[in-house]
């Protein structure tokens, strides 16, 4: 057994035995109670600090993280995530939530590809990714100008309804203040 997947089990243990002592978990709907989705960082200076800070609890929004909090103009991964979430699960507001001092403002493809070739991945798989990766990482020079961006491609990507309402915000990780950089609402 490695080293984390005990301290998973002793933490996990340890949950149980908390929630039991107060009787349990209360049984939660699958469907946001606020009929909200926030596609944001994967940042672990958000972990138990970017709901809280949004006045988010249990079962009341559906959370999605990925590097840079970014969405594709077609479909990728998050917009799949969106679509189950607005057609599925019932979802009518989307909160695109960046963060200051965001990683991804030092990532670019070359420092991806330099990294993947020293950690032994193949001339021929760094080529064939480069291209996505500089798509991808490369644009990512300011928080603001990515969170809109993001909000213009969610708002204008074919498979999500014009009834959805887009917002953009941004938090910082170290205070927790919430700026809005786009409060518009449906996209018409």
């Amino acid at each position: 057994m490695s080293e984390l997947w005990k301290q998973i089990a002793a933490a996990n243990q340890a949950f149980l035995k908390q929630s039991e002592s107060r009787g349990g978990l209360q049984p939660m709907d699958k469907y946001p109670s606020r009929r909200l989705a926030v596609l944001t960082c994967m940042d672990t200076r958000l972990v138990d600090f970017l709901e809280p800070a949004m006045g988010l609890h249990r079962g009341e929004a559906k959370i999605i993280k990925v590097a840079g909090n970014m969405a594709g103009e077609e479909f990728d991964s998050v917009v799949g995530s969106l679509m189950v979430a607005v057609y599925e699960l019932r979802v009518r507001d989307i909160i695109v939530m960046g963060h200051d001092c965001c990683g991804m403002l030092n990532t670019t493809s070359d420092s991806l590809c330099r990294k993947m070739a020293e950690a032994g991945i193949g001339e021929d798989a760094i080529a064939a990714i480069r291209p996505k990766l500089a798509a991808w990482a490369d644009p990512i020079g300011n928080i603001d100008e990515s969170v809109q961006c993001t909000v213009h491609h969610l708002r204008s990507n074919p498979y999500l309804p014009k009834t959805v309402s887009i917002y953009g915000m941004a938090i910082h990780p170290d205070t927790g203040k919430i700026r809005i950089i786009d409060d518009g609402a449906c996209r018409n």
